[in-house]
């Protein structure tokens, strides 16, 4: 009786055991930066930067279409397609950016600077809940 006991416990110990996962290694920066939506959308934010906005407004594209895990990543993808989209005259398009930017972070706000701009500040308050 007793080997049996010993035995089930052994067995429900393996069980339990088998359950448990190793810890998984934290992803550092390098490791984000080479998947190839976050390499896009670096690549995109770097282009808005520089005022390239047609090669900014195609990374942007392209890091969304890549499935950008970052809620905020995605948001602010959403944003900077935004405001290219409203300097660029295509005001539906920068609106739909902004509601996309919202429905992918719920936390999505633009700085009070941001929003005061004279383009897209506009089109950006008339999108908010």
């Amino acid at each position: 009786m007793k080997r049996l006991l010993l035995a089930a416990g052994l067995l429900c110990l393996a069980a339990l055991t088998g359950c448990v996962q190793p810890p998984v290694a934290p992803s550092g920066l390098i490791d984000v930066a080479e998947r190839p939506a976050e390499k896009a959308l670096l690549a995109g934010l770097r282009a808005y930067d520089d005022a390239q906005y047609p090669a900014a407004e195609k990374q942007l594209q392209t890091a969304l279409h890549a499935g950008l895990v970052s809620p905020r990543d995605r948001a602010a993808a959403h944003k900077h397609l935004a405001f290219i989209f409203c300097t660029s005259n295509r005001a539906s398009e920068c609106e739909a950016e902004f509601r996309a930017a919202r429905a992918a972070d719920p936390a999505f706000a633009l700085s009070k600077s941001e929003a005061g701009h004279p383009l897209w500040g506009p089109v950006y308050r008339r999108v908010q809940p």
